[in-house]
């Protein structure tokens, strides 16, 4: 299940692109009342945006003027929406978003050929081990992919290991939709519990929420504790409410493919200009084919590379590389910049935390400090000084470290007003 225009030459994708695009636009233009005044403000000829290059005589839009301007995006009639969702609120307020029919048959059709982009074929069974409730888009997005591609679903949702395993065990599943460090817990009951997990009939996990990879593409540290004992295949995905659309890895595991059909990408500096080819910038989107909330240049937040080669599996789209960190998350300590997924990755290296949160704020002098707070199964000295040696050697910087009984820690961690785990917390001014 490849469509054609991923195969297809450089030059015919950009074309069918170019082409959405010039659709796009034309529908903005008639029906976004925020679209409409940016147009006029900036004055803007649509007629005049013909290639994706010429993208840039358009100013972005940013989360903040979705948060400010919810309504405006709207291009339909309220009558004609038929689901809403929410953004996580990761970076402030949740905004409301709104699909029609015609927008949850585009969301079905992205996930399905995501889906199959990892080998997933008809005929499959798959256990969805995240909420279709809380107006999240993603689990309902899950569901209706896996059920335009054939695919059987077991909705089990998130958490309870012991409700995973029961669920497995008499359904069989091929594959698993899971946040990975999950999977950590279930390997954890399941030697508890004297189950043999690598007898299991689970194969592979589409794993959501937390990256898989380095950017090279190797393994990163919760890929690694994982595989070391689960005998399972783990690709990785990367997706947003803002753009209904994923990037998810193919059997070559280097990168999330792009679906041109769906959505434009551009890669941009602080001041809004296209990075050079293999350098690192803020993924901006372009969503096509939306017809409730269509997006024009958004900007994601987060910091990616993209790569251009073609792909072993035979598509020629370019792929998203493994997310760097958000850029409203970037952090300045003693004179380096951090990220923190590079944070996450060094505290999962280690098996005596059993949980974490990193807390960012602003000290006396206005510069950024670092709190991490774990809860371990024994608080010692010792772990103390290793994590804060491991921490030196991979990223060159010592935060301070503090434990926390695991109770109240994971009081913070799971919140119930919050639809995924929180490990960071951004605390500046």
């Amino acid at each position: 299940m490849i469509p054609a225009i991923e195969q297809a030459s450089l030059h015919e994708i950009k074309q069918l692109q170019e082409q959405k695009l010039k659709e796009t636009l034309v529908y903005l233009s008639e029906n976004s009342p925020y679209y409409k005044a940016l147009f006029a403000k900036n004055e803007v000829n649509i007629h005049s945006i013909k290639t994706i290059e010429d993208l840039q005589q358009i100013p972005v839009t940013t989360k903040t003027d979705l948060q400010e301007n919810n309504d405006d995006f709207f291009c339909v009639p309220m009558h004609k929406i038929i689901d809403y969702a929410t953004t996580s609120g990761t970076l402030g307020n949740p905004v409301t978003f709104g699909l029609t029919d015609k927008d949850l048959d585009r969301l079905a059709y992205n996930e399905a050929i995501s889906f199959a982009c990892a080998g997933l074929k008809e005929g499959d069974v798959v256990q969805l081990m995240t909420t279709l409730d809380r107006k999240f888009m993603a689990g309902l997005a899950y569901f209706l992919g896996l059920r335009k591609l054939g695919a059987g679903v077991i909705r089990v949702g998130a958490g309870i290991p012991e409700l995973q395993w029961d669920s497995i065990q008499k359904y069989n599943p091929k594959y698993l939709i899971a946040v990975p460090s999950f999977l950590l817990k279930m390997i954890e009951f399941a030697e508890n519990n004297h189950i043999d997990y690598n007898a299991s009939s689970v194969k592979g996990v589409i794993c959501i929420g937390e990256s898989l990879r380095n950017q090279d593409f190797s393994s990163s540290v919760l890929a690694e504790k994982i595989t070391a004992k689960w005998n399972v295949q783990l690709f990785s995905t990367y997706a947003s409410t803002e753009m209904s659309t994923a990037f998810t890895e193919c059997q070559q595991l280097k990168g999330g493919h792009h679906h041109p059909e769906l959505i434009i990408t551009e890669v941009l500096d602080d001041n809004n200009r296209p990075v050079a080819e293999g350098e690192s910038g803020e993924l901006t989107i372009t969503t096509l084919g939306v017809e409730a909330m269509p997006l024009l240049r958004f900007k994601t937040g987060d910091i990616v590379k993209l790569h251009a080669e073609p792909c072993l599996c035979g598509r020629n789209t370019m792929r998203v590389g493994p997310v760097v960190g958000r850029k409203q998350h970037m952090i300045k300590y003693k004179g380096t910049t951090l990220y923190p997924p590079a944070m996450h990755d060094s505290l999962t290296y280690f098996e005596a935390i059993q949980n974490h949160v990193i807390e960012i704020s602003t000290n006396d002098l206005g510069t950024d400090e670092i709190l991490i707070k774990i809860a371990a199964k024994e608080n010692t000295e010792d772990l103390l000084t290793q994590i804060k040696d491991h921490f030196r050697a991979k990223l060159r910087v010592t935060p301070k470290v503090e434990f926390v009984p695991a109770d109240v820690l994971n009081k913070i961690v799971f919140s119930p007003m919050s639809r995924k785990p929180t490990h960071f917390i951004d605390k500046r001014n």
